[in-house]
């Protein structure tokens, strides 16, 4: 057998069973109405009432804002009914009726600022127009600190101090990227629990797409707050006007180029992956569990091997992909028999060599006799129990 190559590996990662491409055009439906309700509506009323009616500055802005967010307070409520309702197979796993996932605790919190935002900015008999003009950048610096935050401490060590989605309190902190897209797509896209299990046994079972998610995390989160920062800049300087059109404008162009870069970028890095799973590679670290030692080599990882290569000053040959020592090897063939014994219908762990294998929620890897009743429940026609996390 070759050198580095793991025969008890699956030949693919564990599938998502989730397709964007049936959605097309309901996905294209929100974000036209989201974009004129965010970007269009404002601007409008702003130019049309200032430039074309006698109305007072405090009026025009009494307005606008009275317009402003439509589709993203329908959103708020529709996601808050999707969990609070009985039965609901939208909120976290074997989490309690009464908690929220992790994006609608941020959304409530983002909106409460922006309220004290605009109503600080419009109250006044010459309202504060850059203030206005900072509600978008305003969103941006927080996801991005709080986003940014969560893996810097993720990288150093720190557990989740309390339940983050469906990651339970005390384990490993999860890539902030994976909360946000296990609860906007189980909750909004109507994935379901279905989605947030197969997204966690995905997550778990492979260190190139734990990696992918952090990598793109940084990317996103580390964007948004420079970009914020510039546009801020940008508000704050130019007149009124312009500094209202361009606060409102600039983060939905920056959300559009950095959309551009992401997708070909993650397309890579999924053939990448699952090329890697075909060919049986061991990928190293601890299986079915969110080890962030595990090596991995993504496509980003390489670009950064590659570009010392280019200064005449640094040039070296790079190490290639690390494998598992024979040590690990043998730790991975013991540990094996861990992984636990059932999946919701139509979910697959990935593993071919044992069709009846899984993980527990929280990374753990168990057997069937270690699995309480009400873990399972999670993912099953009945709703989850209230637990104390």
């Amino acid at each position: 057998m070759e050198e580095g190559i793991d025969s008890g590996l699956p030949t693919e990662p564990p599938p998502l069973p989730y397709s964007l491409h049936t959605r097309k055009k309901a996905i294209a439906f929100f974000w036209f109405l989201f974009v004129f309700d965010t970007l269009g509506q404002p601007l409008i009323l702003y130019w049309v009432l200032t430039y074309c009616t006698n109305l007072s500055a405090n009026l025009v802005f009494s307005i606008v804002t009275a317009c402003l967010g439509g589709v993203s307070v329908f959103e708020y409520f529709y996601r808050l009914h999707n969990l609070f309702r009985k039965n609901s197979r939208a909120r976290p796993l074997n989490a309690r009726k009464s908690w929220l996932d992790f994006f609608h605790i941020n959304f409530t919190i983002v909106w409460l600022i922006l309220a004290v935002e605009l109503i600080i900015g419009t109250v006044p008999k010459q309202p504060y127009v850059r203030l206005v003009a900072m509600v978008l950048p305003t969103v941006m610096f927080y996801f991005g600190f709080v986003h940014l935050t969560l893996d810097v401490l993720r990288m150093m060590g720190f557990k989740a101090p309390f339940r983050i989605s469906s990651t339970p309190k005390g384990s490993v902190m999860p890539t902030a990227l994976y909360a946000l897209i296990e609860d906007v797509v189980a909750v909004d896209g109507g994935g379901g629990q279905m989605y947030r299990y197969a997204l966690r046994t995905r997550y778990l079972s492979s260190p190139y797409f734990r990696r992918m998610l952090f990598e793109m995390n940084c990317f996103w989160s580390g964007g948004s707050i420079i970009f914020a920062a510039a546009i801020t800049v940008v508000i704050f300087t130019v007149s009124e006007p312009v500094a209202f059109t361009l606060g409102w404008s600039l983060p939905f162009a920056w959300a559009g180029v950095w959309t551009l870069i992401t997708i070909p970028w993650v397309q890579s890095d999924l053939r990448r992956e699952k090329k890697a799973w075909a060919e049986n590679r061991g990928q190293g670290g601890i299986r079915w569990a969110d080890d962030i030692t595990a090596p991995t080599r993504t496509r980003f990882e390489s670009v950064q091997e590659y570009i010392p290569s280019l200064l005449p000053w640094v040039r070296e040959k790079q190490a290639g992909p690390s494998t598992p020592s024979a040590d690990c090897a043998d730790e991975v063939a013991h540990k094996s028999e861990s992984v636990p014994d059932s999946v919701p219908d139509g979910v697959s762990d990935g593993n071919s060599g044992d069709p009846h294998s899984t993980l527990s929620v929280d990374g753990t890897p168990c057997r069937s006799t270690d699995i309480p009743e009400n873990a399972a429940a999670s993912v099953t026609d009945n709703p989850p129990p209230d637990d104390k996390n």
